[in-house]
């Protein structure tokens, strides 16, 4: 559910109309509903309020530090891959303790940033990166709290790109390895096991996977704790769908009733790092129809936002509804819905349905807030488009719409440096 709506044929945004954001601030422009995040969250956090639980959400899905802090402020953690992650997490009010930090290329740079602010563990993604949190740890004569990313080789029938528990994937260290990696990280002097973390993909709309996964984690433990290693915390990462066109995901109540059970008693904290499943369809991208264009084959409505805006689409062929902002009587086409990037892959929609629309006509991009602006690019030149929060009827601007001279800061050109 999401608190985008129609009254009288215009789209409102909980109580504030769409348009009269994009009148004041622009086009493109990414809008969330601040009800909507929070209700995403709590419901996700209440499915599991049986069992001890930390909820990380992944800042990847969308960092703007406005949205973290409304998440901190529910009692959330954060799941980072970054040090720049982490500086938002911090910034925004996130308690160290409640903050995991995964990611295959963690930098020294990064792991001391990490220690120093004593996050809740590290998710470790390889034995060489173990040594160096090991080493790194040792330089600043703290331990390192850790966990091993496990790969339990599940296919979570998800698109290629963002399946990430299947033994060719770069991520995580093998199960069938993971015990000889526990015994030599529980003898490293810098280290201190802590517990047991897997992820395996994106935009899973079944709950099987997870289940399977699950129970190859649990029996790694069972095995773990007869080897005289204990584990606290057991990390089961992210990965909940969400619908964007036909999909029919579980709801966190149905994915808690299959997890809890599996859990319960064990004397283990369950971390899980929601992204997309809370901030996907608490978020739109609206856009600005600038030409009709007939081709010899095809249709195509030509708009203000492109691919350097919301990639999804291009990256992953994935389908976002396109509805417009305020609704007419109007003929029905079939078009792409293309932006102005110099690029071919350059499209919101590929031969959609949709109602002719006008030049000046807006349109809305649904189910956006999540992998949106955190994917965006100055590709062509193009400045970063505004972020807005709306609170009930009111809309706040969480990040300004970047400048021309915004796009240079930070380059000099030769003989400048003088």
């Amino acid at each position: 559910m999401h608190d985008f709506k129609y009254v009288d044929k215009e789209l409102y945004c909980e109580e504030v109309p769409v348009k009269k954001i994009t009148e004041e601030v622009g086009s493109p422009v990414y809008i969330y509903s601040s009800r909507t995040l929070r209700n995403h969250f709590n419901v996700f956090d209440c499915a599991f309020a049986e069992i001890p639980h930390i909820v990380c959400f992944a800042v990847k899905a969308n960092s703007n530090i406005a949205i973290l802090n409304l998440f901190a402020k529910e009692g959330s953690g954060a799941d980072i891959v970054s040090g720049g992650e982490l500086f938002r997490a911090l910034k925004a009010g996130v308690d160290p303790q409640k903050i995991v930090y995964a990611g295959i290329g963690k930098t020294e740079e990064e792991i001391a940033y990490a220690l120093k602010s004593d996050v809740l563990m590290f998710n470790v993604e390889s034995p060489l990166e173990l040594q160096k949190i090991n080493e790194v740890a040792g330089k600043l004569g703290v331990k390192a709290r850790i966990a091993l990313r496990v790969n339990p080789d599940i296919d979570p029938k998800t698109h290629p790109y963002i399946s990430t528990g299947l033994k060719k994937s770069k991520f995580g260290i093998s199960i069938k390895s993971a015990l000889e990696e526990y015994q030599l990280a529980s003898t490293l002097p810098n280290i201190e096991v802590v517990g047991i973390h897997k992820h395996i993909g994106s935009q899973i709309t079944e709950v099987g996977p997870f289940v399977a996964a699950m129970e190859k984690i649990l029996n790694l433990v069972s095995k773990l704790k007869e080897s005289g290693i204990d584990i606290k915390y057991i990390d089961a990462g992210g990965g909940l769908g969400i619908t964007y066109s036909e999909e029919k995901p579980p709801l966190p109540r149905e994915f808690g009733a299959a997890i809890i059970p599996m859990i319960k008693g064990l004397g283990c904290t369950l971390i899980f790092e929601p992204g997309r499943v809370i901030v996907g369809n608490a978020g739109i991208l609206v856009t600005k129809v600038l030409y009709l264009k007939t081709g010899e084959a095809k249709n195509f409505v030509i708009v203000d936002a492109g691919m350097n805006d919301l990639i999804r689409p291009s990256l992953y062929d994935a389908f976002h509804k396109i509805i417009p902002v305020e609704e007419k009587v109007s003929e029905e086409i079939t078009a792409d819905v293309v932006g102005p990037i110099c690029e071919s892959g350059d499209f919101l929609a590929k031969d959609r349905k949709i109602a002719k629309p006008e030049p000046g006509d807006q349109l809305a991009v649904m189910s956006a807030g999540a992998y949106g602006f955190t994917m965006s690019s100055n590709y062509n030149s193009r400045p970063r488009v505004a972020e807005v929060m709306v609170d009930g009827d009111k809309y706040y601007v969480i990040r300004k719409r970047e400048s021309y001279e915004d796009l240079v800061r930070g380059e000099t050109m030769l003989g400048d440096q003088i």
